[in-house]
């Protein structure tokens, strides 16, 4: 058996993927689709840079485009609002379920308190 010092390792290739250039239009173009579907600003980041597209080579950030045009959702409310959907469906399931109900009216006060910080109605 050869010792560790006579194994050859295996030439590692340094090749990384070339990032895409996008024009600033079709970049916030790109934005504003996924933003359609759905998509929050960390993922579109995510997507985008998965498409090898780097969005800090932008002169805006994605969020800022968002709120441009009227698409951006703040993340920690619609995590929020997903949590407490969530819980009201399984409530309907289960009206048994005491602790569950309590669970919704703290998600719905922290809810409201997330509204209030961030000046959302």
């Amino acid at each position: 058996m050869p010792k560790k010092a006579d194994r050859k390792k295996p030439e590692k290739k340094d090749e990384k993927p070339t990032s895409q250039k996008l024009s600033e239009a079709d970049f916030e173009k790109t934005v504003i689709d996924l933003a359609k579907k759905g998509i929050t600003s960390e993922k579109i980041g995510e997507q985008l840079r998965q498409q090898n597209i780097h969005p800090k080579e932008h002169s805006k950030k994605i969020s800022q485009i968002l709120k441009e045009n009227k698409l951006y959702i703040q993340p920690d409310i619609k995590n929020v609002k997903e949590k407490l959907e969530r819980i009201r469906k399984h409530y309907e399931k289960n009206k048994q379920d005491k602790r569950v109900k309590r669970e919704i009216d703290r998600v719905a006060a922290g809810l409201r308190k997330l509204k209030k910080y961030f000046g959302e109605q």
